[in-house]
């Protein structure tokens, strides 16, 4: 097989692997991810043959990659759980045979309520999976129906249950705050009942609207409005209160977590800029500075695999004032902070003024925002980076 990119150091940071699965079985309007419905798709991209395909480029990983253990699994979509329990197992069976899962390896899959049962969550935990992430998004209906999500609100407390009797170790529940028509109660409402789960995680993002979504033009057209800053400022604020009185400390922007046992290890990497390989359609991989991307659509990725092509689609060279650039950015976003080491010194010149503004504190040798900085982060990293 043609690989196109030679075998690459290993190097000391962790490595994970992303599993992209790109079907749904809906198309929700706010969503720009790479994925497909049935219907979308011709043949040699089915789901039926999703997982064989998948396999083919986890050997190529190997070949780019060579021998290292995988610390992380991450199956996220689309919605992984579309696939049948059996076909995430076997592509986990052929990540563990090609690479090896090291000792206590975080393996997650994300799943919509609506999409998994008692007995795949069985097959799913007995396969070695030990963290699931749902996409709850809201408890209220309405605002359900905004989003396009078809699950039924009513149903998530049972999925997050036989997760717990299935024996997954870590249950995270995925939030999304900001939806036109969504009231501060509502958002309340959804806080609350995500609460009532336990779960060991809670994500919660603002809705962005993607270019090119249905979401966008029903915006354009004045159909629905966006909430304003200090709304969605007001749910941020929320959510940080709701949370954290409920034992959930923020380790991220938009994370909580019952402990550091409870945190997102294969996203932190992301945070790291660690290495990680992508597999499948669409997928981004990242190892020793160098960053590709696939052929987006499943059909040409099946077709260049089965031809026993790479299906790279490009990639880049990162330098070293864009992998400083983006550290400073990234690093911010985490509770841990950012080493001030790494600054320069025009940047160093506007802490104390960050800091009078109450944007920052110095906590040691590192920089970390307060809860007012978390509202503007990306103001502060501005004033950050070079």
């Amino acid at each position: 097989m043609n690989t196109s990119v030679g075998p690459l150091s290993a190097g000391e940071r962790p490595f994970g692997v992303y599993l992209h699965v790109p079907f749904c079985s809906v198309r929700c309007g706010y969503c720009d991810f790479n994925t497909y419905t049935a219907d979308e798709l011709g043949e040699g991209a089915t789901r039926a043959s999703y997982a064989d395909t998948a396999i083919l480029e986890i050997d190529l990983a190997r070949e780019v990659v060579g021998d290292r253990r995988v610390d992380t699994v991450f199956v996220g979509g689309g919605t992984p759980t579309q696939l049948p329990a059996g076909d995430l197992v076997r592509m986990l069976s052929a990540i563990d045979h090609r690479f090896g899962l090291a000792d206590g390896a975080e393996v997650t899959t994300e799943a919509n309520p609506d999409s998994v049962t008692p007995e795949s969550l069985a097959a799913l935990r007995a396969g070695g999976f030990n963290r699931i992430s749902f996409g709850m998004q809201s408890a209220v209906p309405h605002v359900l129906a905004t989003l396009d999500r078809t699950h039924d609100p009513e149903g998530v407390p049972d999925a997050v249950r036989w997760a717990r009797e299935a024996g997954f170790e870590q249950v995270s529940v995925d939030l999304i705050y900001g939806t036109p028509g969504e009231s501060l109660d509502d958002w309340r409402t959804t806080l609350e009942q995500a609460i009532a789960l336990e779960p060991d995680h809670v994500s919660a993002y603002a809705l962005i609207v993607e270019d090119g979504t249905a979401l966008a033009r029903q915006v354009r057209r004045g159909e629905l409005v966006m909430p304003d800053e200090d709304e969605t400022a007001d749910k941020y604020l929320l959510a940080d209160d709701l949370l954290t009185a409920a034992g959930l400390g923020w380790y991220e922007l938009s994370n909580w977590a019952t402990s550091e046992a409870g945190h997102c290890r294969h996203n932190i990497g992301y945070w790291n800029s660690d290495d990680w390989f992508g597999i499948g359609p669409g997928a981004h991989s990242h190892l020793s500075g160098e960053r590709w991307w696939n052929v987006k659509h499943p059909a040409a990725y099946a077709q260049r695999l089965t031809a026993g092509e790479s299906p790279r689609h490009d990639g880049e060279t990162i330098d070293a004032p864009t992998a400083q650039v983006e550290r400073i950015m990234l690093m911010t976003r985490l509770r841990s902070g950012l080493s001030m080491a790494e600054l320069a010194p025009e940047a160093l010149a506007k802490i104390p003024e960050l800091a009078r503004r109450g944007m920052l504190i110095e906590h040691e040798d590192r920089l970390v925002l307060t809860r007012d900085g978390r509202l503007l982060a990306d103001a502060v990293v501005r004033e950050l980076v070079p």
